[in-house]
């Protein structure tokens, strides 16, 4: 079980290999996913505070995992550019590990999602700007077209500027 290129792993060879206690499990999403609902061995090491250093492990092979598989795609390639082998990241996510049937630890405390929090803010962005546009000044529609530029460069870039500010956020930083 040695690799110095990226793989991915089904949840079925996941499960495996965490009953056997064979790997460290790294969930790469944000604090508040991770509170959300996580595989129960993960440990969290979000994507965006990652460093290589942190993640050294001489006797077992590391499996990383986010929501669909491109956050652990990029984190595992990081990994591997600064020289760590045996790197590995579950094909599909979270959603893949949940439809194989597999448990997850859930916390109905936690805040909510990242995207419905980018969705409510940007929303009542455009909700704002549109109606202060209508009954105040038309200057006001530009901040409907801010937005709507973030979004449209947010979706171009897969970068999210609004979402990496409201993870900064204290009640996203919770891990309870």
């Amino acid at each position: 079980m040695v690799t110095t290129k990226l793989t991915e792993i089904d949840a079925a060879t996941l499960k495996q290999w965490l009953d056997y206690n064979r790997i460290l499990l790294i969930d790469v999403r944000e604090p508040s996913e991770y509170a959300e609902e996580h595989i129960p061995e993960a440990k969290l090491l979000p994507l965006s505070n990652l460093q290589p250093q942190q993640v050294i492990s001489e006797e077992k092979p590391i499996v990383l995992y986010c929501r669909s598989g491109n956050r652990s795609a990029q984190a595992g390639k990081k990994l591997i550019a600064a020289g760590i082998n045996n790197v590995y990241h579950l094909q599909g996510g979270l959603p893949t590990w949940k439809a194989a049937d597999l448990p997850t630890k859930t916390n109905p405390r936690a805040p909510i999602s990242m995207m419905r929090q980018v969705q409510i803010v940007a929303g009542s962005l455009v909700l704002a700007g549109t109606l202060l546009g209508a009954f105040v000044s038309p200057w006001f529609l530009i901040l409907s077209g801010f937005v709507g530029s973030g979004l449209v460069f947010a979706g171009v870039t897969n970068t999210c500027a609004m979402g990496m500010l409201l993870a900064k956020l204290p009640y996203n930083q919770r891990m309870d």
